[in-house]
């Protein structure tokens, strides 16, 4: 299962011509399997101004598999990661990005992104990144 991050749905919905907006485009019509964390879900839909967009764009994402944090484990899991990657000299800015992995990590999920967090907490975790190319 694929969970596909706020950045790579980000250029999806905007058009944007990036690799990953196409590698996101060619698993939705291979009907592959890509999910996403509740928290994505969250990031997305707050930035999204147009009503009817926001409502398209719910309903659709509610279809696909939610992920959950499991309690006080995903949190805990998510600052043993920032901490991890601290002591490695790895810098990584966003909390939530932490979250996210957690999450991938605990469901063994692979997760698809566009966002350089997830390279440093790959790098010292087990996190699965997707490979593009």
């Amino acid at each position: 299962m694929i969970l596909v991050d706020t950045s790579v749905w980000i250029d999806f919905l905007n058009g944007v011509k990036s690799t990953h907006r196409k590698v996101l485009h060619e698993l939705i019509e291979n009907e592959e399997d890509i999910c996403v964390a509740e928290i994505i879900l969250t990031e997305i839909l707050q930035g999204i101004r147009d009503d009817a967009d926001f409502n398209k764009i719910k309903d659709y994402l509610l279809e696909l598999p939610l992920y959950s944090p499991k309690g006080v484990d995903t949190y805990l899991r998510a600052a043993e990661i920032y901490r991890t990657c601290r002591r490695k000299g790895k810098t990584v800015r966003k909390t939530v990005d932490c979250i996210i992995a957690s999450i991938a990590i605990e469901n063994g999920l692979v997760l698809l992104h566009k966002d350089s967090d997830f390279g440093h907490i790959a790098a010292c975790t087990a996190l699965k990144l997707f490979r593009i190319g």
